[in-house]
């Protein structure tokens, strides 16, 4: 039962935290087209449009740096799986290749928020 509960907390706080996120991105400039899309190749946080970008952008979350900072907790596999719900995303709302496609990291620590632009590049599969 205390498995299910900290399962849901997390839950609970990632939905609070990608919330967060949203209002951060729209006080940027960014326009949220999507929350937590998701598809069969995986998940995005949020898809955004950025001035003439499609933004995937992944949230990360961590009370502190005791594990690491959240921007580089986005490996190289979690990269991968972005690429290919972007591609996806891309095919399914009949978008060209030739849109402009940016990955970016909202990292927040505490309550610390920081966002970066094109965190990582595309990753074949």
């Amino acid at each position: 039962m205390e498995e299910s509960n900290t399962g849901e907390n997390k839950r609970s706080i990632g939905t609070e935290k990608e919330q967060l996120a949203k209002e951060y991105l729209l006080a940027q400039g960014y326009q949220v087209l999507e929350m937590n899309y998701r598809c069969r190749m995986g998940e995005v946080d949020i898809v955004a449009k950025d001035k003439e970008y499609l933004c995937f952008v992944e949230v990360k979350y961590r009370t502190g740096n005791q594990v690491g900072s959240p921007q580089h907790a986005v490996d190289a596999r979690k990269q991968r799986r972005i690429c290919r719900v972007a591609d996806f995303y891309l095919l399914q709302h009949k978008l060209g290749y030739n849109t402009s496609v940016r990955f970016d990291v909202v990292a927040i620590t505490g309550a610390t928020i920081a966002l970066y632009k094109n965190a990582f590049y595309y990753k074949e599969i």
